[in-house]
């Protein structure tokens, strides 16, 4: 049914569905059942905050950091490794202390993110967090939404202070835009389902391989390049806003 829907689908084109939710070769109401898997971004979209931009903050390279950030999020950095291994070197001495700071003092769920989240899980769908980011704060957001599965990276600690480095992990060292199109995939046939059946929702370009693998593709205040393809755009208000679409 899925696969019926989406072929005749996509030459109905873009228009506003409702203010700030844009839907692209969509007739909604969309059934939530349908799905089976959805997939989240973290660092600006299921969380307020770029988590790297604001630990720099500890040690004054914030401006330097955020700048990197902000050029690999609209795809003008088109290595992201290369990328997050400059912003880490630049973390270098960063203590446990002051990533628990940012995680209780900086780090907030975007508005909606809890509700959509529940209505999920109630509709039965498994819940993915796959990030850039790291594994500080990222199993941290798995213990308290209840998430069913988490990829991300693992910054590497000796006595108490970041190296600069990461920690290799069994899939690879770092999360890119192709490992998280691979761990969405792999989530899929996990759970038995097919990508059609998935939803995959981020903010920035190294987002955009998981979001072309899955059935629906949401950018929530996203960078234009993954605005202009993603097949739903949210641009005023919460996460929540994409139950408006379904029934």
């Amino acid at each position: 049914m899925m696969a019926d829907q989406d072929t005749s689908s996509r030459s109905r084109g873009t228009r506003e569905y409702a203010p700030g939710l844009t839907v692209r070769g969509l007739e909604p109401p969309l059934s939530l059942g349908d799905y089976r898997l959805i997939a989240f971004d973290m660092d600006s979209t299921l969380i307020n905050i770029e988590c790297v931009d604001e630990i720099a903050d500890a040690v004054g390279r914030k401006a330097e950091v955020a700048a990197i950030t902000e050029a690999a999020m609209r795809g003008e950095i088109t290595d992201f490794k290369d990328s997050l291994r400059r912003r880490l070197a630049l973390l270098t001495g960063v203590t446990e202390q002051q990533l628990d700071r940012v995680y209780h003092e900086r780090l907030r769920l975007n508005p909606g993110a809890a509700e959509l989240i529940l209505a999920c899980k109630a509709a039965g769908l498994k819940t993915l967090l796959v990030s850039g980011g790291f594994t500080y704060f990222a199993e941290r957001l798995r213990k308290r939404l209840g998430l069913d599965f988490v990829r991300s990276n693992q910054l590497e600690v000796v006595a108490g202070c970041l190296t600069g480095r990461l920690l290799p992990q069994s899939w690879g060292d770092i999360c890119d835009g192709a490992t998280k199109r691979e761990t969405l995939l792999g989530a899929c046939s996990l759970i038995g389902c097919l990508p059609g059946q998935a939803i995959a929702v981020g903010d920035g370009a190294n987002d955009l391989p998981m979001m072309a693998a899955a059935g629906l593709s949401v950018a929530y205040h996203a960078k234009p390049r993954v605005r202009e393809q993603a097949r739903v755009a949210i641009d005023a208000g919460g996460l929540d806003r994409l139950l408006e679409l379904f029934r």
